[in-house]
């Protein structure tokens, strides 16, 4: 996707400060999107941190990276306001043409600007949610830490950075819930269970923090293995449906996984676990990790 990230032309730790429109952090992704493509992660957002939307003083919601048309930034902004009808959104670009492109969408509380990691809001205000999906796949594995942080000292103390990748179409996708601290909680994987071969096919959705992780020795990699595993005890299941026999699995995982979330989500195809159970092993990856599970699902 794209031209990757490199120091000094807008990789995501260069430029300038939040509030300054010069040079956005960051470089112009192929932008190309479909309808419905992130209605997971919206699902997720809007059903896990529905209570954190809620309750904010200020509803401000960030989509970064929205690609060369706006509608899935439309599709967040609608979404959410089937939980909180004032939700602000603010989807930011890079690219100048894209931006004007999106403005004819623009009004009740969404709005479109040049920005990119650095994620320029106006003074004193914070996002509660920020969504940065299909973005940071086309940088460095050691550029990740940095673009976190940028986005990140834009949240609200207790809000959300969600980051991850998913398919063309959607059907397949694996994010990360990502702290103010700039520290990962969780990881979520989803699916359209219909024409799931096995779970490891979301291996190829893995954000870029692990996606070079799947590898045997790493965290991920036996994560992914044992739900394999899993998947393969019940296929019996399988006579009824899909989705059977993915809650079948997923207890199963839970047995010896982390696994944050229960039977309501997981009917819906997906699974969250806990960051620390799938981090990248190693000491260069230390500051990546939480010491326990979060007491509450990020």
């Amino acid at each position: 996707m794209g031209t990757r990230g490199k120091p000094g032309i807008g990789a995501p730790g260069a430029g300038t400060g939040a509030g300054s429109r010069s040079r956005p952090a960051g470089v112009i992704t192929r932008g190309t999107t479909n309808a419905n493509r992130l209605r997971r992660v919206d699902r997720w957002l809007t059903g896990v941190h529905g209570r954190l939307l809620r309750t904010a003083a200020d509803p401000l919601v960030v989509d970064v990276g929205y690609g060369a048309s706006p509608v899935t930034t439309v599709e967040l902004a609608r979404r959410l306001r089937t939980v909180r009808a004032d939700v602000a959104v603010v989807g930011f670009e890079i690219d100048p043409e894209r931006v004007a492109a999106a403005l004819p969408y623009a009004g009740n509380g969404l709005t479109f600007a040049r920005g990119g990691f650095e994620v320029p809001l106006p003074a004193g205000r914070s996002a509660t949610a920020i969504r940065a999906f299909n973005v940071l796949r086309q940088y460095d594995e050691d550029a990740v830490p940095a673009a976190w942080a940028r986005m990140c000292a834009r949240l609200a103390p207790d809000g959300v950075l969600v980051e991850g990748t998913c398919d063309e179409l959607g059907r397949r996708a694996v994010w990360l819930g990502i702290g103010s601290d700039a520290r990962p909680r969780t990881v979520t994987f989803a699916a359209r269970l219909a024409g799931l071969g096995r779970p490891s096919e979301l291996a190829e959705r893995l954000p870029k923090a692990l996606i070079h992780r799947n590898v045997p020795g790493e965290p991920v990699h036996a994560f992914l293995t044992a739900f394999d595993r899993a998947w393969d005890l019940h296929a019996p299941l399988a006579a009824f449906g899909a989705r059977q026999r993915w809650l079948a699995a997923t207890a199963t995982l839970a047995r010896d996984w982390p696994v944050c979330d229960g039977p309501a989500r997981r009917r819906q195809g997906e699974v969250t676990v806990a960051w620390s159970a799938v981090a990248p092993q190693g000491r260069a990856h230390a500051s990546w990790r939480v010491s326990a599970l979060p007491d509450r699902l990020y």
